[in-house]
């Protein structure tokens, strides 16, 4: 029985429910008429350097939103040619979308904006949808599965997949990702993509293909491919995102593209209706830690300033760190926002303030202590607060709220409101007019089941080294002013005063000793999978202390201190004093893997702000609560994928080596659903890597009975034909490695090791029977890795890089062999290919690399039972010597006889010397596969010399086709 093919599972669904929606459908053939496909041209050439607008439907709405534009027609199309095909062409592009490009005004002789889009009256749009846009760059050609497009301009590009398919979403982004590699021209335009199976629905923005930015969109009505084509491309929302959801930001030097996930876009409709709302002035957004709360507010501030009903308004952004600052400014400037100021000074906020400044201005929350009462009576002031839970005291109340009485006021926090005095104070302040507190929520559960964050587990230090309990409750836990404790000074004031629980952490034998523990863990740990950690000190002599300690343990590279120093400080703290440029090179390579550092000791810097997605663990050696501790903890929570490394960072992991994690409840003050969600004991993986394997791991290990020997292989390959039973086998595996990945080294895990190492070898030989190496499938972490060569790897092991040899002596050679004959059917096509890939020049191995798949397809499918298989390639391959004897006794080379025989199978007259003369043309291009000429001309003669001989064009051109296709495939590098 035949599997649906991805079109009619996927494409024609897509394509009718865009049109329900108000696309209007383009067939193909017309979408190559209006691009200017010419049908005379052979068809592997008509996609040569076409254009990628409807040129004629782009033209005309130009014209006609710019009546004044005068330029000869194809002048724009020219200029969109000329941008640089890369995330700089793309940006440029984006801002031409945005109506922000220009042309010259000759009547009035000055510039004006260039409108692309209406975005004020969308029905004066035109909105249609094609299927199979296809475009080669005389290196490369592509097609696209469906391209939507907005005034003849594509800017959204869906790949279907074939639900049957395994890792079909990843297969679809992988394409889009070649499509970057080799058709780099099609992404100057096009601003979305999305990969879907029918099923889910992966949604990302070009230019930006790692996975980590590539998201899940969500519907209400889970799995439902109507509703989500229906809501994601809905015309609204295609615009929302081109004119307002599309951010360009640089980060470390190096230009990046995001777009605002669903959460993002839904706080900034919200803060934004809110602000406008001329009966409210209030509204609290909590977006937990690490899920683009920044961006979220540079949105706000933006679509506030655009507002024509904000009657040229004055936003502030209110920052608490200087990092934040400056990296806000530049994210805003990136918008190309005119109106910015940065008030870098009391006197200077106070100025703007009362010179009536409208704009964005961008300061410290501090800059507002002594602010004079009434400073701006104004009504369309939007007050942005970051980290608003730290601002409830004083100068906000007593100075920002009476020196503009009328602005409105929104807070941004990223940790929940905590349920002491503090917490209710912000819910006072901002979260007086929603009913349960916030205008906005996106809670910690849900970032993580988005997969925006990753779950925290924690783990407690050997008892020796934690604080006694009686010194951590005295003087830390049951202080009243440590209660939702918001901001790391202060809580620095307070252990200022612990002077025993301050002694007892800096102790030289528990520093050495808490060092050597740190060291090891993080060695046996951390390292082998590629991951960095952050040391957290009580205070800046601790760090010195520990720096010393680990000096004397790892090499000095391993670690770095990065703290503020003071000019006053004494030698030993002066030692580690770092300037500006050395400190940003640090953090700069702390985020790469495969740099030094590998562990930072820090006490205050970095604990609020740093974003290092590498960084996995944290050994906390500094007590701390509520706010400051969630704030410092959620620097661990951060996605990180790297492919080159096969690295995918499964959560964070904190070491407390304090004892807070003990007192759970009392160290973090919020709601207990929300404590629930934020951090778990590592306990629970254990138990969870038990279960599985007491409960999912039997059904696999009974189907080895002989200590992996040939039978053993044979029955595995057998019982693992059916794709979906590999699949769940895939997932149920990779969950169990990734647990004994966190959780090894352990004594713990002792009972579970033949086990878990056998599982593996049953993943291994399925995983090397099956897998396509695609990138979502990954070989074995790296401590599941040497523990597969410690246990079982000899069994494994002996025939592992073995080929069997394509040649004469194939068949016997397979007889004689004791494998079963799935191993065989299995272990041929592996052969065949790997032969293939080595002689990629001669064509007739391609071609039967590609039948040998064909027949692997079958034997999957169970269409095609094992012994046919097997059959079928042995005569395959006999079939191929005795075409390699013929060619011999003939004395034509390769390319030669493989146009004689593709000619002789096509019914072409006389083939032998119209293969001689395809021969001689190719002898005469041989840069056919680099330049675009040799290709054209090389064509047309090898087209003459077939023509010659068959009248049929028709036929001809078939055969044409078909001939340079197989070259193409067999001679690409």
């Amino acid at each position: 029985m035949s599997t649906p093919g991805e079109h009619k599972t996927v494409q024609a669904r897509i394509l009718a429910y865009a049109q329900e929606i108000g696309w209007s459908f383009v067939s193909r053939e017309e979408a190559e008429q209006r691009r200017g496909f010419d049908p005379d041209v052979l068809p592997a050439d008509r996609a040569k350097n076409r254009s990628l607008f409807f040129d004629d439907l782009l033209d005309a709405k130009v014209r006609e939103f710019n009546p004044r534009y005068a330029e000869a027609e194809g002048a724009l199309l020219g200029q969109f040619r000329h941008l640089h095909t890369d995330i700089y062409g793309n940006r440029e592009f984006v801002e031409h979308l945005r109506n922000r490009g220009k042309f010259f005004d000759h009547e009035e002789k000055r510039e004006r904006d260039l409108i692309l889009i209406d975005y004020d009256d969308p029905t004066n749009n035109v909105y249609e949808v094609t299927e199979e846009w296809a475009f080669h760059n005389g290196h490369y050609g592509t097609r696209e599965d469906v391209v939507f497009l907005i005034n003849g301009i594509p800017v959204l590009v869906i790949e279907c997949k074939n639900a049957n398919k395994d890792e079909a979403i990843a297969l679809g982004v992988d394409q889009i990702r070649r499509y970057h590699r080799e058709t780099p021209e099609l992404f100057v335009s096009q601003q979305l993509f999305t990969a879907t199976d029918a099923i889910g629905f992966s949604y990302g923005v070009s230019w930006n293909t790692v996975r980590r930015n590539i998201f899940n969109w969500k519907d209400e009505e889970v799995g439902k491919l109507e509703t989500k084509v229906k809501s994601f491309c809905a015309i609204p929302q295609v615009l929302a995102f081109l004119k307002d959801y599309i951010v360009f930001a640089e980060k470390d030097e190096e230009l990046n593209k995001y777009i605002l996930r669903q959460h993002q876009t839904g706080a900034v409709e919200a803060t934004v209706s809110r602000a406008l709302d001329p009966k409210r002035t209030r509204g609290l957004v909590w977006h937990t830690q690490g899920s683009g709360k920044t961006f979220t507010m540079i949105k706000t501030a933006e679509r506030l300033f655009r507002a024509p009903e904000a009657e040229k308004p004055t936003i502030l952004l209110l920052i608490d760190r200087n990092e934040l600052e400056d990296q806000m400014l530049k994210n805003l400037a990136a918008l190309g926002l005119g109106n910015l100021e940065h008030a870098s000074s009391i006197a200077r906020l106070n100025q703007l303030l009362k010179d009536d400044y409208r704009g964005i201005i961008v300061t410290m929350i501090h800059k507002f202590r002594d602010m004079p009462a009434n400073l701006n009576t104004r009504s369309n002031i939007y007050v942005l607060i970051d980290e608003a839970h730290r601002t409830t005291g004083g100068d906000l109340g007593n100075f920002l709220m009476a020196g503009l009485p009328r602005a409105t006021f929104l807070g941004f926090t990223g940790t929940p409101v905590d349920k002491t005095a503090y917490g209710k104070g912000t819910f006072k302040t901002f979260g007086c007019e929603d009913d349960k507190g916030y205008l906005h929520k996106y809670s910690i559960s849900e970032s993580i089941e988005d997969g925006t964050t990753l779950p925290l587990y924690y783990n407690l230090a050997p008892n020796d080294m934690l604080v006694p309990h009686e010194i951590m409750e005295k003087e830390f836990l049951a202080l009243a002013e440590t209660e939702g404790i918001a901001d790391i000074e202060e809580l620095n004031k307070i252990l200022e005063r612990a002077v025993n629980l301050k002694n007892f952490l800096k102790g030289k034998d528990r520093v050495k000793q808490v060092a050597r523990y740190v060291a090891d863990h993080f060695r046996e740990n951390v390292e082998p999978l590629g991951y960095k950690a952050f040391l957290v000190a009580v205070d800046r002599e601790a760090c010195a202390f520990y720096k010393e300690a680990l000096d004397a343990i790892l090499p000095p590279e391993y670690s770095e201190i990065v703290f503020t120093g003071n000019n006053n400080d004494p030698a030993h703290l002066k030692k580690w004093h770092l300037d500006p440029k050395r400190e940003k090179q640090i953090r700069k390579n702390f985020t790469k893997v495969g740099e030094w550092p590998k562990i930072l000791i820090v006490t205050e810097k970095l604990l609020t702000g740093f974003d290092a997605p590498i960084l996995y663990a944290m050994y906390l050696d500094k007590p701390m609560r509520d706010h400051t501790l969630l704030q410092a903890i959620a620097r661990v929570n951060r996605p990180y994928e790297n492919e080159a490394a096969e690295m995918v960072k499964p959560h964070g992991f904190v070491l407390d080596f304090v004892g807070i994690f003990a007192k759970l409840e009392k160290a973090l003050a919020f709601d207990s659903d929300e404590i629930n969600a934020i951090v778990k004991d590592i306990g629970l993986l254990k138990q969870l890597f038990k279960a599985k394997i007491e409960t999912k791991a039997p059904a696999y290990l009974a189907l080895v009975t002989q200590g992996f020997n040939d039978k053993d292989v044979d029955n595995l390959i057998e019982h693992f034909r059916d794709k979906e039973r590999r699949k769940e086998f895939f997932k149920e595996y990779k969950e169990i490695e990734m647990l004994y990945e966190i959780i090894s080294p352990d004594a713990f895990l002792r009972p579970f090791i033949e086990n878990y190492a056998s599982l593996s070898g049953v993943y291994e030989v399925v995983r090397n029977a099956y897998a396509r190496r695609v990138y979502v499938d990954r070989a074995f972490q790296k401590k599941t890795n040497e523990l597969v060569q410690k246990h079982i790897g000899a069994a494994l092991g002996e025939e592992a890089g073995k080929y069997i040899a394509i040649d004469r002596s194939t068949i016997e050679t397979i007889k004689q062999r004791l494998e079963g004959n799935a191993t065989k059917v299995i272990n041929l096509v592996k052969a065949i290919e790997k032969t293939a890939e080595e002689n990629s020049d001669d064509p007739f191995l391609v071609a039967l690399a590609e039948r040998a798949q064909a027949v692997q397809e079958g034997f999957e499918d169970r269409q095609t039972s094992t012994a046919d298989a097997l059959a079928e390639l042995l005569k395959e391959i006999e079939k191929n010597e005795q075409r390699k004897k013929e060619q011999a006794a003939k004395g034509l080379d390769g390319l030669t006889y493989f146009v004689l025989c593709k000619l002789s199978d096509d019914g072409i007259p006389n083939p032998e010397p119209v293969s001689k003369k395809v021969r001689e043309a190719f002898a005469k291009f041989p840069n056919w596969q680099r330049s675009e000429a040799e290709l054209r001309e090389l064509r047309k003669q090898v087209t003459f010399a077939v023509f010659a001989e068959e009248d049929n064009m028709e036929k001809v051109t078939t055969t044409v086709e078909a001939l340079f296709t197989l070259l193409q495939k067999s001679f690409r590098s």
